[in-house]
Parts: structure tokens; sequence; C-alpha cells
């Protein structure tokens, strides 16, 4: 099994929407810090590191964690993971936050239990479990936590085990800890895959739960899901109830549920505008986006205004918000003469919050030149970031500059693994790159059916261009054998793989292209250059 990265820390903090998007963080990616300490022989140590003096911190330590200090060890395990004060050494750390955590250390566990469970080797990760498991008995709420994050992410086991994450989230959540109290809501309302487990009734449980407990970021999904959610879980006064605590939290994204709930469900865009409104006024990003919206449409009884709805984009994408940075972005190309470099500001804004379609447009503009200079290399970098996200475009995009050799040497197994990456969503250009590796026989050895049936195939996907030419040429070069044979491909492409789990659902069973010259792996590691620089976050 290939170790999928782990994204937990020690400060476990829980990040819950107002919505319920498929695909999330578990919300245990804080970075990890060094704790601090109300006294003992380590403070002076500790209090140097934390402020940026790492060598002091380190050598402060090093005498204390000979005489057995916890804390002192955890600290040397700590600067030997992150390369601060001392060469990065993963023995080093594991070996410091075994001899901390048998000192008493308790974080030293976690940070050690982490590492192990990010290894590649199946016995560290195993070793990691049993380290949890063992914390479990006294620590149920933390070490039950990051088991049940371990087992979700298919660490543990072969796939995502459902009903593993389920038990320890449930063991923490019995201990009193609300994350996983919130985790399990989530994980109930199918956010993390398993959509045919879902249970609404059962995911608003676990919401008023960790929000009768007080747990103020409760209080925001729970009236949303009680205003917007099922009809049969819907509860007006007891929704509005809850979202009038979250503003007097100051969260002011209630507003934005209370806007949904007007518009999409009592369906008065008026008190849904007034809403949107009231949390615009507090600079809240959606909020901003949908006000933008309701101009640029002309609804709630305002007047259309480009103008308007513009101010409250620019407003929105200061503010942090993504999809306003976009479509501001996309607005300004479509003017008769474009501001290239506003459109570039507003996309890599988007693109560096890790959006994936603003990674693959900033990379259609630097392979464009559109901006007056050509740049391949940066645009294998965007690319590659929004391909590892799974974005099919960017996918295929990716795959036709490895076939081409622009920004990266020509490499046909890479395009032929990205191309099935984006095939098997249903992409039609990336199935003509496919057909066309296997019609010249790069990458894999040629195959001139297989090639007629993905050509067949992405013309039913809507390319009608270059897929109609490929099959064209095709078909006058086969043999009635050939056809045949094709056609019998064809119904095994569209005949629909079997899922791993409900949310793995590929549009054609279409493997990467390969023959004797045995192509791509099924995972996609692409060698692909760092990111540019200048804060655009890249691959």
């Amino acid at each position: 099994m290939t170790a999928k990265t782990l994204l937990l820390a020690l400060a476990f903090a829980t990040v819950v929407s107002t919505s319920a998007p498929a695909a999330i963080s578990l919300g245990t990616d804080a970075p990890a810090t060094v704790p601090e300490i109300a006294d003992g022989p380590a403070k002076a140590a500790l209090d140097a590191f934390r402020e940026g003096r790492h060598n002091v911190g380190v050598d402060l330590a090093k005498p204390l964690a000979e005489k057995g200090n916890a804390d002192a060890l955890f600290l040397l395990g700590f600067a030997a993971e992150t390369g601060q004060g001392m060469p990065a050494s993963r023995d080093a750390a594991l070996e410091n936050y075994k001899k901390a955590a048998a000192a008493g250390n308790k974080d030293a566990t976690y940070r050690r239990a982490l590492i192990l469970l990010n290894s590649k080797e199946e016995k560290d990760r195993q070793e990691g479990r049993e380290a949890l498991e063992s914390a479990a008995k006294t620590d149920p709420a933390n070490a039950g936590r990051i088991l049940g994050e371990a087992w979700l992410r298919g660490l543990l086991s072969e796939k995502a085990d459902y009903d593993k994450a389920s038990e320890w989230w449930n063991k923490a959540s019995n201990a009193g800890d609300t994350p996983s109290i919130l985790l399990l809501a989530r994980l109930h309302e199918g956010a993390f895959g398993f959509k045919e487990k879902a249970d609404a009734k059962k995911s608003l449980e676990f919401y008023q739960k960790a929000a009768a407990l007080g747990d103020a970021s409760a209080f925001i999904p729970l009236g949303s899901r009680l205003l917007n959610g099922e009809e049969s879980i819907r509860n007006e006064k007891e929704g509005r109830e809850w979202l009038a605590k979250a503003i007097e939290k100051e969260q002011w994204a209630a507003y934005l549920a209370l806007g949904d709930f007007e518009e999409n469900v009592k369906k008065n865009e008026k008190e849904a505008l007034a809403n949107y409104k009231k949390g615009a006024d507090k600079a809240q990003p959606d909020c901003l986006l949908r006000v933008a919206g309701f101009y640029f449409d002309g609804k709630g009884g305002l007047e259309k205004s480009e103008e308007k709805g513009r101010e409250q984009l620019v407003k929105a994408a200061e503010a942090g918000n993504a999809m306003a940075a976009l479509e501001m972005a996309s607005r300004l190309s479509k003017e008769e003469k474009p501001d290239m470099m506003s459109v570039y500001k507003y996309l890599l804004s988007a693109a560096n919050t890790g959006m994936p379609v603003a990674q693959n447009e900033i990379g259609l503009l630097y392979v464009s030149g559109n901006m007056g200079l050509s740049d391949p290399t940066a645009a294998v970098a965007w690319f590659t970031a929004a391909a590892k996200a799974g974005h099919a475009a960017a996918q295929n995009n990716l795959g036709t500059l490895y076939e081409r050799g622009m920004g990266v040497p020509v490499d046909y197994n890479n395009a032929g693994q990205l191309y099935s990456l984006a095939a098997n969503q249903g992409h039609a250009a990336a199935t003509t790159g496919l057909a066309r590796l296997h019609a010249t026989g790069h990458g894999t050895d040629q195959n001139l059916p297989k090639a007629w049936a993905l050509a067949s195939l992405a013309i039913e996907r809507g390319d009608d261009k270059e897929a109609k030419t490929l099959l064209g040429d095709l078909t006058s070069k086969m043999s009635g054998d050939q056809l045949i044979e094709g056609k019998k491909e064809l119904e095994t492409l569209k005949k629909p793989a079997e899922p791993k789990s409900a949310d793995d659902k590929p549009a054609a069973p279409i493997k990467p292209a390969a023959g004797k010259k045995e192509a791509v792996t099924p995972a996609i590691e692409v060698p692909a250059p760092d990111a540019p620089k200048e804060k655009k976050k890249g691959e």
C-alpha cells in the first residue's frame, strides 16, 4: 500500500464550513509548534527555540536531555524533525521522541506516531498505530482523533475504513473531544466520501452535541443545516437561534446561511439580499460575492450594474475569496482590450489559495504567451499543482506538455499516465491523447484497435475535431478484423469500472497506455519543476 500523507498536528483545530463540501481536509492541518511550559528546567531552551533562536535552544536542551528531561528530549526531537537548530534527521527525531515519551511527554508520543504513520513502510505505520492505541488508554480524545483520521485516509489498511474511523472518533467523542464530534458530524453527512452511508439526522445530532457543549464552531453549521438541510431535519426557529448565537460571537458567515435560507428555501430574494448585505458590511467574503452576483443579475430588486457588481467582487477578492478573484479575472479577460496583468493578478490570487481551476487557468496563461512571453516551465508547475488535486483539464494540459516536450523533456510515459487520469473523469481531449499514443506507439506498443476505440469514445465525449480526424485516419488503415476488435474494445471501455468507494466512479475503466514499454504507474508522480517564485504557489 502506498502511504498517503497524514496531515495532523498537535494543534487540533477543526474547520467547519456552512455547507458540506465534497472533499476537505479533516481540519487537523495546523502546523506543529513547540509547546509552552509554565516552568521547569527546559523553559529557557523552549523559549529560545520559539523565539527563533534555534541553535541556542538546542544547546540549552542537550545537557538537560542527557539527564533524561522529557521537555528537553521533545525539543531535540522537534529540532531534528524540522531541521531547525540541528540537521534534519528522521531517525534522530524518532529516537528523541521515543525517549521523551518514555519520560512522560505526551506530545512526543503523538509527534513520533505521526512520523511513523507517514512512513512508506507498513511496519512503521503499524508501530505508529500501536503507540496511539496504547496512548488512547489514558488519552482517548487526542489519540482517538488521530487514529480515526489514519483509518479514514487508508494509512492502516488497503483502503479507507469508514467503520474504524467512526469507532475511534466515537471513542474520542465520548471522552468529550469536540473536534471529534464535529468530524463525526461531517463523516455522517458524507463530507469525507462514503455517500451511501450519509445520514443527515445522525449528522445533525453530532452538530447539536458539539454546540450544546459550547463549541462555537458548531453554531453556524448547525444553524445552516436546520435551515437549509434536508427537509426532514429542518427547524427554522432553532436554526435562527443558533445563527443568532453565532452572530453574537461575530461569526459573520451566519448571514450567508440566513441568506441561503431566504434565497433557496423561502424564495425571497429581497430578504436574502438583506442578509447578504449585512454580511458584506462586515467584509464577509462569501456575502460580498453573493451581493456581487445580485448586482450582475439584477436580483432582489436591484438594477443590473456591472460596475457595482465588480466593486463587490474586488472587495471579496481582497478579503480572500478565491471564487471572486477567479470571476474577476474571467470578466476582465472578456473585455475588448483586456488588461492581462490585471487578469494575471486575480488568477494568481485564486491560484495561491490552492484552487485547481485557477491554477489550470494561470498555466494556460503562461502557455499562451498572452502576457507577452510564453513560459512553458512555469505552466508545467501550475498544471502539476492542479493535476495533483485531480483537475482533469490540468491533467490533460500537463500530459500535452510532456507529449510535446514543452517546459519539460518529452516523456510519453508521464503523458500517458496523465491522459489516463483525465480520461477516467470523462475528459474528451485526454481520451484523444490516449488514442494518439496508442496509434503511434509512443510510450506503449502500437495498438490500432485500442486507438480506434479511444478515438470513438473521445468523439462521444465531445471531441468532434481531432478525434474525428484521428478516427478517420485509423479506419482507413485498419483491417476488418481490427475494426471488429476495436468495436469490442469500445464496449469494454464504456462498461463502468467497479468503484472502490461510493465516490470513486470513473467515467470508463481506462488504464494508462502500456505494452512492452511498460508505461506508467497508477499514482501521479510527475517530475515537474518547482512552482514559480514571487508568491506563485504552484506544484
